[in-house]
């Protein structure tokens, strides 16, 4: 690991922030989400939370601040029923994947370039996959983590 630059670590405890709002949301989904989704929820919060782990040491080994869990977060609308947890899936990835393509933005080396392409990447396929759960159309977006 190479010493962050002060945009990358800022950019890097932006996304570690999202990571933590996703790990929330996605409590929410698995309370409402259909049983048919339960690995689906499982995997996806699980990588979130892999994600969130690993830039909590990754800022910690370069001698940055992590970034703490809040005590609770806003839902952007209702979660009450399997339709709004799919929805509430999908935005925790656009939030995520904004974050993250920040941190492709900002990064200086290519190791942090890197790993900000392919969180973004992944963002972007679990909002597909709940996208196309959701009957979307388009299911994919032609610029994921475009504000």
């Amino acid at each position: 690991m190479t010493t962050l630059t002060a945009a990358e670590a800022q950019s890097l405890a932006d996304a570690l922030t999202a990571e933590h709002a996703a790990v929330f949301a996605y409590g929410v989904v698995a309370a409402f989400s259909n049983p048919t989704r339960d690995a689906q929820v499982a995997a996806d919060a699980a990588a979130h939370r892999a994600c969130r782990d690993s830039l909590t040491d990754m800022l910690t080994a370069a001698g940055m601040p992590a970034p703490a869990a809040a005590a609770g977060y806003t839902l952007p609308f209702p979660v009450v029923d399997p339709v709004t947890a799919a929805q509430l899936a999908a935005q925790a990835e656009v939030d995520t994947a904004v974050a993250w393509r920040a941190v492709v933005e900002h990064g200086d080396t290519a190791e942090i370039r890197a790993l900000g392409v392919t969180a973004l990447t992944d963002a972007a396929i679990r909002e597909a996959n709940w996208r196309l759960a959701l009957g979307t159309d388009p299911v994919t977006k032609p610029f994921p983590g475009q504000p």
